[in-house]
């Protein structure tokens, strides 16, 4: 199980961006949880967990005294690893679902506005290769909204120049076709002729899309370091990670008028209720739509 748990906080961490004190946060509590199941003997697969055994957990942390606010956050972190191994296809079943937690609503996803990241995307001369691969990796982003696990999986061969889209393997295993448009492709081909010949360092055998200088393909750390280093030269410290830049395909999608159901393909939602969180609109935005779709809406 602790294994489970490095994976869980190495995402939270690197894919999802979450601060160091949030992660810390995770990582008490889990291994909390842990110990606990340890010490009876119970920390076998995680697919044998059951609520009996969280509630144990719960009911051993109130008899040592532990606070309400301690109470209810080591319930959501449980809450939310399981919902990471069900994701995941760990367990068949998230177990903690129906356990009682404080609602305190479903957060809005942080996102930049289309400024902020046309910003960012040209807030670096690419006079230099290693320039010209960032600038593509972070074209392919914001054009695909890809999962930063998805871009490290890429290969050479997922790249449909032609069709101008890009295959990618998602959670479970599933594989999606995803358009590129006209800018990532455009990097793209620059990457491919100039940059990666040269990262490839003779190593001829290797499929890996996105290369390090050292010729090996991207980690997810890897790819985190180099968006907070690009982000920090466009003057954007708001928490940017791998996963902002997917909120902000799917927000500015919607935005312009993109289908829920081709954003949630496009995504590879599984459910559709994940996809509609992204259809959030101020209030002025409401009234534009309103008044250009509504064959009731009053014409002046």
């Amino acid at each position: 199980m602790r294994g489970l748990i490095a994976q869980f906080l190495d995402h939270i961490a690197y894919e999802r961006g979450l601060s160091p004190h949030t992660c810390e946060a995770y990582q008490t509590d889990l291994l909390a949880f842990a110990s606990f199941l340890e010490s009876r003997g119970q920390a076998g697969e995680v697919r044998e967990i059951t609520r009996d055994h969280i509630s144990a957990f719960l009911a051993d942390q109130r008899r040592r005294r532990m606070s309400t606010a301690t109470l209810a956050r080591r319930l959501v972190a449980v809450k939310v690893f399981f919902a990471f191994l069900c994701a995941e296809g760990r367990v068949e079943q998230n177990v903690t679902e129906v356990m009682a937690s404080p609602n305190k609503g479903r957060p809005l996803p942080h996102t930049l506005s289309e400024a902020e990241v046309a910003r960012l995307l040209n807030s670096f001369p690419c006079s230099t290769p290693l320039a010209v691969r960032d600038r593509c990796m972070l074209e392919v982003f914001y054009a695909c909204g890809l999962r930063v696990s998805e871009v490290t999986a890429l290969r050479v061969g997922d790249i449909r120049m032609e069709e101008g889209v890009v295959r990618c393997v998602g959670k479970g295993d599933k594989q999606r076709i995803v358009p590129l448009g006209g800018e990532a492709q455009r990097w793209l081909a620059r990457y491919l002729a100039e940059v990666r010949p040269a990262l490839v360092r003779g190593r001829a055998n290797e499929p890996g899309l996105f290369l390090t200088q050292r010729g090996a393909p991207f980690t997810r750390q890897g790819i985190f370091a180099m968006l907070v280093k690009r982000a920090r030269a466009a003057g954007i410290d708001s928490g940017l990670s791998p996963h902002v830049l997917r909120h902000c395909f799917a927000s500015h999608l919607l935005a312009h008028g993109a289908n829920v159901r081709a954003i949630q393909e496009m995504l590879g939602h599984a459910d559709i209720a994940t996809t509609q969180i992204y259809t959030h609109v101020d209030e002025s935005q409401a009234v534009l739509t309103h008044a250009r779709f509504h064959p009731r809406h009053a014409r002046t």
